[in-house]
């Protein structure tokens, strides 16, 4: 076959190289052999092959008997019914280099890849085969380094180009979106078969080539140059010198290494209506239990003012919506900190009537002891995060509330709700089940990530803002802290050193007065 091809035109593309391989190696597959036929590529040894009964091409059949048996459906080989001559019982294989050999020879370069799963980055190779028809991961090598998996809808069928089944001929898994990074720069986000491919750990195949269209040294196997999609889409240079400090960004509390994920921080995107999940805060109410009916507060003109603003605002984005609900709670505000008013709804009423969701919240001391190496830290506070789960279809009556300007009930879950950490605290873990406890601690809307080195701090940052993307949830800049050696996270200060009472909560009992009287020392006790 090397010989055929090096009498050819030198001029031709991978492709034609490949079709031209194939249709010579069908030529001289038909030829009868007169003199053993080697090749480079391994092959199992010939056995002896034993006379062939009616092979075409060398002991031809007359017209009449051809037709006599393409007539009564009888195999072209040996003659009998129930089966056709490709899948003969009597016809011996023949030894021979098989088309997907050929073409695997001929249009395949091995390169380093960088594949990244919820923050964890594993080095290997991939091999880039145009003969492949599609993206494939070695089975063992998704068992060994612990890769989520899905399993398929149905099954899907895959054979080489040969019509051979492939391994064992059909898949029933994939992996779940991975990161697959190439130098240079080039990342994207991909899903994988999952076959038998000892090997080769990846696999890309047609489907990846016909996206990307790279322009690849075959002779060096590297790639040399990418397509106008992936220059647009795929290709993330690393910005070689940090922002001016003279004119810093919007973005500069959030460190460069993030800077392709700064979604996971957007105020505009917060303030989108949610979709429902399954996860959607359910308000059952107990069996016979008559819909509250709450009293109107009355409010100061600053408090009506910010509640019309409130109500405006809130009705803009969808959250909330007018209500001909008979329940009612009452609305009113408290005072921030900061002199700003906060507004609360008034559902006592409806929690006492309310089936609680029973869904416990981590109990803090024991998950800080997974902390005991960690050596950076980072925090991130989510915003509006009760707001960014849906009420639960068909419940959105039960959340209404009146104030002096109208009568409305909310779409997305509000404060005040009995059942609202519960339901919030599934949501996360379930968002970040796989993480939890190996580099994650998740409290209500407050997310602490801990690493042992900076390098694979940065990997389990990517991958938490990937996560929040991916279910649309997002993090409150002004209050996250990035990349810290010491970090104080719901009352305790953690640094490598170990944990530590937060001394602004502790303040008040450490500078308490010491007690001068019996009603003084009384009130120290409480």
């Amino acid at each position: 076959l090397q010989v055929e091809l090096a009498c050819r035109d030198e001029g031709l593309t991978l492709n034609h190289y490949i079709d031209l391989s194939i249709r010579i190696d069908n030529v001289m597959r038909s030829r009868k052999p007169t003199r053993p036929f080697t090749t480079p590529l391994q092959t199992q040894p010939s056995t002896a092959s034993t006379p062939e009964p009616m092979q075409l091409g060398t002991t031809k059949l007359t017209i009449e008997e051809r037709e006599r048996r393409i007539r009564n459906n009888l195999c072209l080989y040996c003659g009998q019914a129930g089966h056709i001559r490709a899948t003969c019982p009597t016809r011996p294989p023949r030894p021979s280099t098989s088309v997907s050999e050929i073409r695997s020879c001929l249009s395949r370069c091995e390169i380093p890849v960088l594949l990244i799963s919820d923050g964890v980055s594993i080095e290997t190779t991939a091999l880039i085969d145009s003969g492949a028809g599609g993206n494939f991961i070695d089975k063992d090598f998704v068992r060994s380094n612990q890769l989520p998996t899905l399993s398929c809808v149905s099954p899907v069928s895959v054979a080489a180009l040969d019509g051979r089944p492939l391994g064992p001929g059909r898949i029933d898994h994939t992996t779940i979106d991975l990161i697959l990074r190439l130098e240079p720069g080039h990342q994207e986000t991909i899903r994988f078969f999952i076959i038998p491919s000892p090997q080769s750990p990846i696999i890309l195949g047609f489907p990846w080539l016909n996206r990307h269209e790279p322009t690849i040294s075959w002779a060096g196997g590297i790639i040399t140059h990418w397509s106008p999609y992936c220059q647009q889409h795929c290709i993330h240079p690393v910005p070689k010198t940090p922002p001016s400090a003279s004119t810093p960004p919007l973005d500069s509390t959030i460190p460069t290494e993030y800077h392709d994920l700064l979604e996971a921080f957007s105020t505009v995107k917060a303030t989108e209506l949610p979709p429902h999940r399954p996860g959607d805060c359910a308000i059952d109410l107990i069996p016979g239990a008559v819909p509250p009916r709450g009293r109107i507060f009355p409010l100061s003109q600053p408090e009506s003012e910010a509640m019309e603003k409130y109500i405006k605002e809130e009705l803009a984005k969808g959250f909330i919506q007018p209500s001909t609900s008979p329940a009612s709670a009452g609305f009113f505000f408290v005072k921030k900190k900061d002199g700003a008013l906060r507004p609360c709804i008034d559902y006592r009423s409806l929690n006492e009537v309310t089936i609680k969701y029973r869904y416990p919240l981590p109990l803090v001391p024991p998950a800080l002891e997974q902390l005991r190496s960690a050596r950076v830290y980072t925090k991130l506070d989510l915003r509006s995060a009760y707001n960014l789960i849906r009420i639960r279809e068909g419940d959105e009556w039960k959340t209404a509330f009146s104030t002096t300007s109208g009568h409305y009930e909310y779409r997305v879950m509000p404060f005040g709700l009995a059942n609202s950490p519960s339901y919030f605290q599934a949501f996360v873990n379930d968002v970040f089940r796989d993480m939890l406890n190996r580099w994650v601690i998740v409290y209500i809307d407050d997310i602490l990530i801990f690493s042992n080195s900076y390098a694979e701090h940065v990997q389990h940052v990517r991958a938490v803002l990937q996560r929040l993307i991916q279910h649309k949830l997002f993090a409150k800049e002004e209050k996250c802290q990035f990349h810290q050696e010491s970090i104080a996270f719901l009352g305790y200060v953690i640094s490598p050193e170990g944990v530590a009472m937060d001394d602004a909560k502790v303040k008040a009992v450490r500078d308490w007065p010491r007690p001068k009287t019996l009603k003084e020392l009384q009130r120290f006790l409480g």
